[in-house]
C-alpha cells in the first residue's frame, strides 16, 4: 500500500504541475488505533510554480485527489498551510508529527523547524477539547456505542491534558498519550479497549463503559477550565512570509 500511496503522489504532481514537499498518514493509522478494515487517510503539502501565485484569478489552495473505500488523498497549497500555521492551526501540528511518513523533503523541514513557534496552547486545547465534546455528545451516550468513537473522545482528552502539562503540541501515537496522560487505574480497561478496537471492523460496537464515561466527563470539565485560564498568544507574519519566499524560490 505504501509503494500505491507514493506512486499517486507522483500522479498528483504530475497532473497538477506541483511539487509535493510533505505527505504523511493522519488518520487513525497514525494514531496507533486502527481497525482491520481502516482506509488510508493520506495528506500532503504542495508547492506551485511561483507565477501561479501572482494570478489575478486565484488558484483553488486544496487538491482533493482521491477518496473511495481504501484510499483518502488530499492536500495543502503552500500558502494556506502558512496561513493556517500563523493562526496555530493544530491540525497542521498533527499532520507535521505524523509517524507514518510518505514524502519528506528540505522544504519540509523548514516549516517543521518553524511549528514551535507558532505553537498556541489556547487554540489547541479548545480544538481537542470541542472535538471531544462533540463525539461525546453525539455517540458515547447511549448503552451501545461504536468502539472508534472512544477513541475519538479519548485522545483529543489526552491530547489536551499533554498541551496542560507539556506546555506544546502533543504526539501523535495514541499509546504514547496513555502512558503519559491517561489515569494508572483507567490503564487495563483503555488496554483491554484498544486490544478490542484492532480486532473489531469500523462499524464495530460494545457496551457503554461507565467508568470510562464518567473519567471522560470529569476531564472535560477540568480542561475547559484550565483552557479559560491560559493567555491568549499573538503570533507575527514576518517569519512566515520569508518562509513562503524562500520556498518560492526553491520551487
Amino acid at each position: 500500500m505504501e509503494a500505491r500511496i507514493k506512486e499517486e503522489l507522483n500522479k498528483i504532481e504530475a497532473a497538477e504541475d506541483v511539487r509535493i514537499i510533505w505527505s504523511a498518514e493522519s488518520g487513525s493509522r497514525a494514531w496507533g488505533f486502527a481497525s482491520p478494515d481502516s482506509d488510508y487517510d493520506v495528506r500532503f503539502i504542495y508547492v506551485r510554480n511561483r507565477k501561479d501565485y501572482l494570478r489575478l484569478n486565484p488558484v483553488r489552495d486544496v487538491i482533493e485527489w482521491q477518496l473511495d473505500e481504501v484510499l483518502d488523498i488530499s492536500g495543502w497549497d503552500i500558502r494556506k498551510a502558512l496561513q493556517l500555521l500563523y493562526k496555530s492551526n493544530p491540525t497542521l501540528f498533527e499532520w507535521c508529527n505524523s509517524p507514518i511518513v510518505y514524502r519528506e523533503t528540505e522544504e519540509a523541514q523548514w516549516l517543521k523547524d518553524m511549528l514551535p513557534q507558532y505553537f498556541s496552547m489556547k487554540k489547541s486545547l479548545y480544538h481537542y477539547l470541542s472535538m471531544a465534546k462533540s463525539n461525546d455528545h453525539k455517540y458515547l451516550q447511549g448503552e451501545e456505542v461504536r468502539l472508534k468513537k472512544y477513541f475519538y473522545v479519548l485522545r483529543p482528552i489526552l491530547a489536551a491534558q499533554w498541551i496542560l502539562d507539556k506546555k506544546c503540541a502533543p504526539p501523535m501515537r495514541f499509546e504514547t498519550l496513555v502512558d503519559a496522560e491517561l489515569d494508572e487505574a483507567l490503564k487495563p480497561a483503555i488496554s483491554q479497549l484498544l486490544a478490542l478496537k484492532k480486532t473489531t471492523p469500523e462499524m464495530g460496537s460494545a457496551h457503554r463503559l461507565t467508568e470510562v464515561n464518567e473519567y471522560l466527563e470529569r476531564k472535560m470539565e477540568e480542561i475547559n477550565k484550565a483552557a479559560e485560564a491560559v493567555n491568549t498568544e499573538r503570533n507575527e507574519w514576518d517569519t512566515i512570509n520569508e518562509l513562503f519566499l524562500k520556498m518560492l524560490n526553491n520551487r
